[in-house]
């Protein structure tokens, strides 16, 4: 039965090679990929047997022998089965995220209900297929074993305890792989810069199982692209440029720092964040955001703004708590960080704002709620507090009813004349794309359910609300932020697909007037640049930069893609890319911003190797230590530096 694991695992991937050739084919020698692949099979499936290898011994108990082969028929069902299941779901899972399936196949298992929906619209054939492999290899499976026979056929048993040790070392040795210092790894069977072709030289099962090992240490997540001292660290915060002359005043809280904000003004404005759902940039540029264009020319419209990560809880993270992207899970999700974690509605409601998160959909979802609670907000509305919504999708109810809501309560707000803070997080443009009809021009040759017209459908609703804004009296004393959370699917064959993190940014509203930035910037520099343009000075612990100020901008992004970091500096001609793996030398290469096109991969120098690491450690270290927040302290030293400056006048 192990036999037919190695067998199965290795049709699957020559299955899979021949689906995405065009992409293994750009390897020289790629057949020999497939003997790195069963290499790590037999990781896999020495895993697999290492458990009744490990309890064989038992065997010369006469009691235990007629248990012997139940065990083992259970253990193999249960385990090929799993294999064989991982398998049969990896295409869907390519489709999707142009990868096996990986640490976010785990967390999606929470939210049955939305992935159900998702498969079921947008990947329905894909489903069947697995649903009806799987139930064949479980009748496969029961089949062989009850074939087998009802005792272990062993002739000699004190020869076959002789030949135990050295079937356990051959079992070792097969789940090491290796004799080097450390054992093989994923990244130990990577031979590319495709990260789809390196995924699919291992098993789905070892990708999974090694992802579910690595979240157990994402408080030390980014160490294994190398490390530095705490010592260093700070150093290398102090010395950013555009933190140049700032004082740190906490020690334990590192990167808090006085802000001041660069539009002095009586009364600040009120924020609106508003996360549209997977809205690359791409799709601005090919004309299928009609309001979105429109409205650029009124604001500070960011034509080369990055995302830092590929899902929504990265996005948030960023644009939010203003915090650098990690190999782990987004902070939204992880333990350290329910409380105690910066955020602007924290920042926010120290000085007086209301707070609240507007969503379409569950905000227990990806744990927003429990976040977002714990961290400064004060008031939640979810799809429950819809009465009677005018269309509602697997992912809640449509953007017109979610900007409705938005609409509601801020003229709400400004009648009370409460100072207020609004997270608006759209849902319209999301697999299956489940749609109100009659709202747009369908796209050309495009289905109604699809990415083109959901993207259409919340550019429109988009639209719709600006337009109620602006002939609104709260739009004079409140600031604006449009900005995606990620783009629609990250894919391609290069080591970071630099283009896919490429999303669209514009803040608009009350006195601010048009402006074009042409730097490369990051979701972490909008969190500074709102507090300031709104008038409000205080102290943050965010590593981005303020926009607004008058330093020159750092012209740089910070990409997490899956397992590999990336910084982005576009202060050259072309722009340099820094990418740092697990337990891999530091590379570097070109990136054309205007052609999106990548130079020759090379060694990066230790200088810019360094610079590297040290965004890469910072959001790590600042989690696990607890340090990415204003403590109360902060709020009375706020205070006698508003009674000075009241004074002053």
């Amino acid at each position: 039965m192990l036999g037919l694991g190695l067998v199965g695992l290795t049709m699957s991937r020559l299955l899979l090679f021949w689906l995405y050739f065009e992409r293994v084919s750009t390897m020289p020698d790629w057949p020999t990929l497939l003997l790195s692949g069963i290499r790590a099979d037999l990781i896999v499936i020495g895993y697999l047997l290492s458990i009744p290898l490990l309890i064989a011994p038992l065997l010369l108990l006469p009691v235990l022998r007629r248990w012997w082969t139940t065990f083992l028929r259970i253990w193999l069902v249960i385990g090929l089965l799993f294999l064989f299941f991982m398998e049969a779901a990896t295409p869907a899972f390519i489709a999707q995220y142009d990868v096996r399936p990986n640490r976010l196949f785990i967390e999606y298992l929470l939210y049955p209900k939305e992935v159900m929906s998702t498969l079921w619209y947008g990947f329905r054939g894909w489903l069947l297929l697995t649903i009806a492999l799987t139930v064949g290899g479980f009748v496969l499976l029961i089949k062989l074993a009850r074939s087998a026979g009802s005792q272990p056929r062993v002739a000699n048993y004190r020869s076959a305890i002789l030949v135990w040790p050295l079937l356990l070392i051959l079992t070792l040795v097969a789940i090491r792989s290796t004799l080097d210092h450390r054992p093989a790894n994923p990244a130990f069977f990577a031979r590319t810069s495709d990260a789809l072709v390196n995924s699919l030289i291992i098993s789905s099962a070892y990708s999974v199982e090694f992802a579910l090992y690595n979240m157990q240490y994402e408080d030390a997540a980014s160490e294994q692209y190398g490390k530095l001292s705490e010592t260093e660290l700070r150093d290398f915060v102090q010395q950013v440029d555009y933190f140049q002359g700032e004082n740190f005043p906490f020690a334990d809280y590192p990167t808090v720092h006085w802000q001041e904000a660069s539009v002095q003004r009586e009364q600040p404005l009120n924020i609106v964040v508003i996360l549209e759902e997977s809205l690359g940039y791409g799709f601005y540029e090919r004309g299928l955001t009609p309001e979105l264009a429109r409205w650029s020319a009124a604001g500070w419209w960011f034509e080369q703004l990055y995302a830092t990560g590929t899902r929504s809880v990265r996005g948030i993270e960023a644009v939010v708590a203003g915090f650098l992207p990690t190999p782990a899970r987004s902070t939204v999700k992880l333990s350290r960080s329910q409380q105690k974690f910066f955020t602007l509605a924290d920042a926010l409601q120290r000085n007086g704002y209301h707070t609240e998160f507007i969503y379409g959909g569950e905000s227990h979802f990806d744990n927003m709620r429990s976040f977002f609670t714990g961290n400064g907000f004060t008031h939640i509305i979810d799809e429950n507090d819809y009465p009677a919504p005018s269309f509602v999708s697997s992912w809640g109810v449509s953007d017109e009813d979610l900007f409705s809501k938005a609409h509601e309560r801020f003229v709400t707000l400004q009648q009370q004349q409460q100072p207020f803070f609004s997270l608006v997080f759209t849902s319209s443009n999301h697999e299956p794309f489940e749609l109100p009809e009659n709202k747009i021009t369908p796209a050309a040759n495009a289905p109604q359910q699809s990415v083109e017209n959901a993207v259409k459908y919340a550019d429109y609703a988009l639209g719709q609300f600006l337009d109620q804004a602006k002939a609104s009296d709260y739009w004079s004393n409140t600031l604006f932020l449009v900005v995606a959370d990620h783009d629609n699917r990250v894919y391609g064959d290069a080591l970071v697909p630099v283009d896919k993190f490429h999303i669209p940014g514009l803040i608009l509203g009350a006195d601010l007037k048009p402006r074009k930035l042409t730097s490369v910037t990051s979701q972490v520099d909008l969190a500074p640049t709102l507090l300031s343009l709104a008038g409000v000075s205080a102290y943050i612990p965010t590593l981005g930069q303020d926009l607004s100020a008058t330093t020159e901008p750092a012209n740089r992004a910070f990409l997490q893609f899956n397992q590999t970091f990336a910084y982005l500096d576009g202060a050259t001609t072309p722009a340099k890319l820094t990418v740092l793996q697990p337990n891999a030398p530091p590379r570097q290469t070109t990136y054309e911003l205007e052609h999106r096109s990548f130079g020759v991969l090379a060694e990066a120098s230790p200088q810019e190797a360094k610079r590297a690491l040290a965004w890469a450690l910072l959001p790590s270290w600042l989690y696990r230590e607890q340090r990415y927040y204003v403590p109360l302290a902060a709020t009375t030293m706020t205070n006698q530096r508003k009674e000075v400056a009241t004074s002053a006048k």
